[in-house]
């Protein structure tokens, strides 16, 4: 199956200090097993890899993907996820950041392999920005892939639920064949940082390193 574009939802996650290890284990337990849901088609969760960001800690990370809008709708107010929000979730973690967006041309059957590494860069833009400048900060960071070695797959777009986005607006990922190809590549937020066109409109990123497990059961 493959699609001509393919919604983007990650969800990133912290989980209070102290919280028993049977807790965590339960809460990612519950979020793997959302992958049996029908409009669900690829996800993977576990511990985030290495985070950078000035103000903002997350401990894990989720990630989904989906044919539609109308099947991200679905899901989130499906009774199995409702459930586990209400009952695992927000009990053992105090803050939360959801960023939606699609991302045209992927094939969303593969999605990242096990093994893999993914990094997720979130901008947020100055306030007062239009779409001109909105649309010049995409344009630099849709050349990224051309500029970056070792990406396997690569895809970017503005967020379309912002509620819970903490004011990012535009997301791009970056999968990686595994941790060691991660961890040797430079951080392309700092690309976009020298582009002279475009640097002045960011007032922050936040990056999200994470590794999917060997396997996905």
């Amino acid at each position: 199956m493959s699609s001509t574009s393919t919604v983007e939802h990650v969800v990133l996650l912290n989980v209070n200090d102290g919280t028993d290890p049977s807790n965590v284990s339960s809460m990612l337990y519950g979020l793997n097993a959302l992958r049996s849901l029908d409009m669900v088609q690829y996800l993977t969760t576990g511990p985030v890899h290495r985070i950078r960001s000035t103000s903002l800690r997350f401990t894990h990370f989720f990630h989904s993907k989906y044919l539609s809008k109308d099947d991200l709708d679905v899901y989130m107010s499906h009774p199995a996820h409702v459930g586990l929000v209400q009952s695992t979730i927000l009990r053992i973690c105090d803050d939360l950041m959801v960023v939606d967006w699609v991302a045209p041309g992927i094939p969303i059957a593969l999605g990242p392999k096990p093994g893999s590494a993914i990094r997720v860069q979130f901008v947020r833009l100055k306030e007062g920005l239009g779409e001109l400048e909105k649309g010049e900060v995409l344009e630099v960071i849709g050349g990224l892939k051309d500029k970056v070695n070792g990406i396997e797959e690569f895809n970017f777009g503005e967020s379309f639920s912002p509620a819970y986005a903490k004011g990012f607006s535009i997301a791009w990922m970056e999968v990686f064949p595994g941790v060691s190809m991660l961890d040797s590549v430079r951080d392309s937020v700092e690309i976009v940082m020298e582009n002279d066109k475009v640097k002045d409109y960011v007032e922050s990123f936040l990056v999200v390193d994470y590794v999917l497990p060997s396997s996905q059961s």
